[in-house]
Formats: structure tokens, sequence, C-alpha cells
């Protein structure tokens, strides 16, 4: 009969890992409540949108000889009300990629907790880093989509009763940054290693 010690963290280890999982825990609270504050923001009694602005300019700047020409790109609209439609995918733009983030953290926290009991190579782990991984992706590139719309579908409502509107907000502008799908794949290989290593933990528990 043969037998193996457990493997085990350092004190110094465990307490760097704790603390970690209590950071991702603190920051998937903070996330949560980005998602509540954001909901009162827009389905409040006066919602406040950020609207792109074409071709705003910055009077203030004209005379400074320094700079050429100035612009701002968005501006902070404070509405009497807002569409449904509208309202729900405003609020999706913000509660996806935050819900992203949770799922980011909910897995950080029990990967330090695994590493901590050093377990961490098992099959729920690498399915968990999958899913977050779709989640980071769709939650990203959705979320920026569905804000854009959201905006379009706005202006074409104010556009009905005011058309000069349509003079200083764009009818559809989407700046899609793609670093969500970065983050995704990232997390995808993470995953697939994990896979991996929780294949090779199992083989080598069999051979003892």
């Amino acid at each position: 009969m043969s037998s193996t010690a457990r493997p085990h963290v350092s004190l110094g280890e465990g307490f760097s890992l704790g603390l970690i999982a209590t950071g991702a825990i603190s920051v998937a609270v903070a996330a949560l409540v980005a998602i509540v504050r954001g909901a009162y923001a827009i389905f409040g009694s006066a919602p406040t949108v950020r609207m792109p602005v074409t071709g705003g300019d910055v009077p203030d700047l004209a005379g400074v000889p320094e700079i050429s020409a100035a612009a701002y790109a968005s501006a902070d609209v404070t509405f009497t009300g807002l569409p449904g439609a509208v309202s729900w995918m405003l609020w999706m733009e913000l509660a996806l990629p935050a819900l992203a983030t949770i799922g980011v953290c909910v897995v950080a926290w029990w990967l330090g907790v695994s590493l901590m009991r050093a377990h961490p190579f098992r099959r729920a782990m690498s399915t968990a880093i999958g899913v977050v991984a779709v989640l980071v992706v769709v939650g990203g590139v959705l979320g920026q989509v569905l804000g854009a719309f959201g905006r379009a579908l706005l202006v074409e409502d104010l556009a009905a009763t005011s058309p000069e509107v349509t003079d200083v907000f764009g009818t559809f502008i989407l700046e899609l940054n793609l670093a969500p799908v970065g983050w995704g794949f990232a997390l995808a290989l993470v995953a697939g290693s994990f896979a991996i290593g929780a294949r090779l933990q199992r083989d080598t528990e069999g051979l003892v």
C-alpha cells in the first residue's frame, strides 16, 4: 500500500489567495450595485442617457492658441420619460457587461478557494470558465449593439415630433469595442487548459 502526502499551500500563499478571492467578491458586489443603480437611472422619473452628438464644438477653447479644434462627442441628456423598449435596451447595455464581470469574479473566487485547497483542476471549473468566456463575449458585444439600437430608436421617437434633433443626435452610431472578444478567447484557452489539467490529474491519481 502506498500513500501520498496531500498537497498544500503555504501560509503566505493562502493569505494571498484569500485576499484575491475576497477582492473578487467585492468587485462582483460592486457590479451588482451598478446594475441596480443603472436600473434606477433609466427607469426612474427623470432618466438620464448619454447620447452621441454630431459635431458639438467647444467654444470656450476656441481662443487657446495651442488648440486647433475641439468638439464634444456625447452629452448627458435628461428626459421626462423613455419608451419601454428603449429603456430595456439601454439598461441591458449596462447590465450585460456587469453580469459578465460578476461571472468572472465568481469564477475567480472559486478558483482562489480551490487553489487554497490545492485542488484547482476539476471538470466543473473548466466548464464554469467556458460559460464565463461566452458571457464575456455576448455581454460585451451585445450590450454595445443594444445600446446603439436603443439610442437610434430614441432619436427616431424624438424626431417624430421634433425633426431638428437629428441635426444634433446621430440616428445610429456604433463604435464597436472588440476587447470583450479578445478576453473571451483568452478565457476559452484557460478553460481548455483546466480541462487538460483535470484529465492529467485524474490520470496521475489513477497511477498512485
